[in-house]
């Protein structure tokens, strides 16, 4: 089971990395390229963190409907932990599911994960619309004065 996990935690972790250091749109305001990287990021951080919370609710129960404690069975929790992984990487959450014990510490990442990637694509946006200079090209303005 945790050996699943690392997996599943190396995997979010990769995906991050790459849409940080991944850098084919440069030079334009729009990039399907990030785009789509962004997307699956996000698809990849959902998943990712449904599975933690699938995997986990073997071991009890980690996400709860209602205010009431209830055993569900496998594909059921498969759906909860899907819908409340979208859920919380996506908005503030509905209230309808909520996580107890370990769960709470997992979808406060998840969030925080959530609310950091938009704004690191617009950063990324914006670093890829500022022209690049070369320190040849620099020098070349000082030759001219």
């Amino acid at each position: 089971m945790w050996v699943v996990i690392g997996l599943v935690v190396l995997s979010i972790g990769g995906s991050l990395f790459s849409f940080f250091h991944y850098q084919p749109y440069r030079n334009s305001y729009f990039s399907f390229e990030l785009f789509y990287t962004l997307l699956f990021v996000y698809i990849s951080v959902m998943l990712g963190f449904a599975s933690i919370y699938f995997i986990l609710s073997f071991n009890g129960i980690i996400l709860i409907e209602g205010n009431a404690f209830k055993s569900v069975n496998v594909l059921e929790s498969l759906a909860h932990s899907l819908y409340f992984s979208g859920v919380t990487l996506l908005t503030v959450g509905y209230g309808d599911i909520t996580p107890i014990g370990i769960g709470r510490l997992l979808a406060l990442i998840e969030a925080l994960i959530g609310y950091i990637l938009p704004a690191a694509f617009f950063l990324k946006l914006w670093q890829s619309s500022i022209p690049h200079q070369s320190p040849e090209n620099e020098q070349e303005k000082f030759n001219h004065l």
